[in-house]
């Protein structure tokens, strides 16, 4: 299992911050099985009618991370939880952006939790792994094609330095259909119980495990 902890400095801001962690191993990474990507433009198309008249502000994982970026010390408003900006993309253009198997099926749980996810190929990373408040020193060139800066934002880093966040990930461990080795950050929502967040992940890591095969292993961090 790698190694992922939480930093003290997040924990100073926010005392019940916690992630769920899922590693999975010989993966086979594609595009996604035609049984599930037929029906995820209806789902996808539901969830685009109900914002229409459902502030995407007010819904409650959203509501919820949108405070946690505001103690964390960033501007929700500038800087959006990655599941608000999925779906603010679904309100607009109906769906994500189809990219391969892993990365849609990971958006998929994001907009059905309404958590922020970031899925990472294992095998470009130099763990441990920590999840922490950046500094000034923190940086990557980012999916969005843009110099992301991680002061005072949430943003996990590894040994080479910073790779992730809530907000936007790195092209450096960007999941491809090379990847065969991935770590799942899942973003829990403090009002989550253990039992609904232990269920959450099991059930996560199963469904991505039938896609795309191999094995996993998930634990909660804290």
């Amino acid at each position: 299992m790698v190694t992922v902890s939480i930093s003290s400095k997040l924990h100073d801001s926010i005392p019940d911050f916690r992630v769920g962690v899922i590693v999975y191993h010989q993966l086979t990474v594609t595009q996604l099985p035609a049984i599930i990507a037929e029906k995820l433009p209806l789902y996808y198309q539901n969830i685009q009618l109900s914002l229409e008249t459902q502030p995407i502000a007010s819904i409650p994982g959203v509501h919820e991370w949108r405070a946690l970026f505001k103690k964390a010390g960033s501007d929700p408003s500038r800087y959006r939880p990655s599941q608000e900006a999925l779906l603010r993309k679904i309100a607009r253009d109906g769906a994500p952006h189809s990219v391969n198997s892993a990365v849609d099926l990971n958006n998929f749980f994001s907009v059905q939790h309404s958590i922020p996810m970031g899925i990472y190929d294992l095998d470009t990373l130099k763990p441990p792994v920590i999840v922490t408040i950046g500094s000034v020193e923190d940086s990557y060139n980012a999916l969005n094609g843009r110099i992301v800066n991680m002061e005072d934002k949430l943003t996990t880093i590894d040994q080479i330095g910073a790779f992730g966040s809530p907000i936007v990930d790195s092209k450096r461990s960007c999941i491809t259909t090379d990847a065969k080795n991935a770590l799942q950050i899942v973003y829990l929502r403090p009002s989550m119980s253990e039992d609904d967040a232990a269920h959450m992940l099991q059930k996560i890591a199963e469904m991505f495990v039938q896609v795309h095969g191999g094995d996993s292993d998930w634990s909660i961090v804290r």
